[in-house]
C-alpha cells in the first residue's frame, strides 16, 4: 500500500514503522521518550528514487525534524553525520574519513596489504579477502609508465597522504560543502571519471579524485573505480598532479559552452513541462516544482538555469552583432576578446 504522507499515517502504519525501527530517531539514532510526539518522514525523497510505501518512511523527534528543513530524512542524517566527522579537525583528507567509518562500523576496513605481480601485458593482485584479482596492463606513450583500470573494493584502497615513511600526493584536504554536494549528485548521477592512483610497496593509495571517493562512501558505494601506476616516477607524478589541480583544474562551470547546454536543457524541460497532459493548471512556479522534481535541482540550480537560458537566448539572437566575438571558455582570445563574465556583468 502507497504511502503518502500529506495525510495522516494510521495508528497501526506508524507501528508498524516503530516496530522496523524502534522508538528512536532516524536522524542520529537516540531514543525518543513516550512524552514526546514521535514524527515521520520519507527516507529517501520520490525525485532520488524513493518509494511511497511503508518501508521508506522513518520515526523522528520533533526538534531534528524542524531542523533538517526540506531535506529527504536519508540526506539529513548523512549531513548531521558528516559535520560530526568534520568537527575532528581541519586537515582532514579521505584517510581519516576511512578510519572514520572503520570506527563507526560503516565499512569492515581499508588499506590491506597486496602482492601486486607485473606480468607484461597484465598485473596480478593477490588479495588478502578477494582471492587474486587480473587485469589488462596499459603503457602511457609519453612516460612509459605502466598502469590498469580496475574496480577496487574500499578494503584495498587508502589515501595518498604524507606520512613518516613517505611523501604523499594527495594535493588538497576534503571540504565539507564539496563532500556533500557530490553525495547528492551521485545518488541519482553516473560517475564519469575514476579515481587515481598508484602502487606504493603493498598498498594502493589514491591521490587524485579524493572527493569523489568520500562522497561515493556516503552513498553505500564500497567498489571504486580506479586507475592505478605500477611504477611511476615520483617526482614528476607529483609535478603532474600539482599541475592538475592548479595551472590545469578545469574551467569555472559557468562558461558559454555551459550556459548553452544548461539553456538549451531548460528550454527543452519547459516545453515538456508544458505538454505534460495532466490537469494541473500550468504556471511558473508549477514548472519551478516540475524541475526540482524531475532533474533533482535546487532553487539555485533552477535560477541558473533559467539565467542560462535568458543569456543564451540573447546569445544566440540573429541581430546580436557581438555574440560572434564571445569566448566559449573563461578566458578571452585575440579571435573572441569578450567572456561571458564581461557580457554578464553589463547585463545584470
Amino acid at each position: 500500500m502507497a504511502i503518502i504522507l500529506k495525510r495522516q499515517l494510521t495508528a497501526d502504519e506508524k507501528e508498524s514503522i516503530i516496530d522496523v525501527h524502534g522508538r528512536v530517531c532516524f536522524a542520529t539514532g537516540h531514543p525518543i521518550p513516550e512524552d514526546q510526539n514521535l514524527q515521520f518522514d520519507h527516507i529517501r525523497a520520490f525525485a532520488d528514487g524513493g518509494v511511497s510505501e511503508l518501508d521508506n518512511i522513518a520515526p523522528m523527534c520533533e526538534t531534528h525534524n524542524k531542523q533538517k528543513g526540506s531535506l529527504p530524512l536519508g540526506v539529513f542524517r548523512v549531513k548531521l553525520r558528516l559535520g560530526e566527522f568534520f568537527r575532528r579537525g581541519d586537515n582532514l583528507t579521505l584517510k581519516h574519513l576511512l578510519r572514520y567509518m572503520k570506527e563507526k562500523k560503516d565499512i569492515v576496513g581499508f588499506g590491506q596489504a597486496v602482492v601486486v605481480s607485473d606480468n607484461g601485458d597484465s598485473v596480478h593482485i593477490d588479495t588478502p579477502d578477494n582471492g587474486t584479482l587480473h587485469h589488462p596492463l596499459y603503457t602511457c606513450p609519453t612516460t612509459g609508465w605502466k598502469y590498469f583500470y580496475a574496480t577496487l573494493p574500499v578494503t584495498l584502497l587508502d589515501s595518498d597522504d604524507d606520512d613518516e615513511q613517505k611523501v604523499g600526493l594527495q594535493p588538497r584536504y576534503l571540504i565539507f560543502e564539496k563532500v556533500f554536494d557530490l553525495y547528492r549528485h551521485f545518488q541519482v548521477h553516473p560517475v564519469l571519471q575514476p579515481s587515481i592512483g598508484r602502487v606504493y610497496q603493498d598498498r594502493i593509495l589514491l591521490f587524485d579524485g579524493q572527493h569523489k571517493a568520500a562522497a561515493l562512501l556516503w552513498t553505500g558505494r564500497r567498489s571504486f573505480e580506479c586507475k592505478v601506476y605500477l611504477d611511476p616516477d615520483l617526482r614528476l607524478l607529483n609535478q603532474t598532479n600539482i599541475s592538475a589541480h592548479d595551472k590545469f583544474a578545469q574551467t569555472r562551470f559557468y562558461s558559454s559552452i555551459m550556459v548553452f547546454k544548461l539553456g538549451t536543457e531548460f528550454g527543452n524541460d519547459f516545453e515538456n513541462y508544458k505538454n505534460l497532459e495532466d490537469s494541473a493548471v500550468k504556471s511558473e512556479a508549477g514548472f519551478v516544482k516540475y524541475l526540482q522534481r524531475e532533474n533533482s535541482l535546487t532553487s539555485g540550480e533552477v535560477n541558473k538555469r533559467f539565467r542560462s537560458y535568458l543569456y543564451n537566448s540573447i546569445l544566440k539572437d540573429e541581430d546580436n552583432k557581438s555574440a560572434q566575438f564571445v569566448s566559449n571558455g573563461n578566458r578571452s582570445t585575440d579571435d573572441k576578446p569578450l567572456t561571458l563574465d564581461m557580457l554578464s556583468n553589463h547585463w545584470c
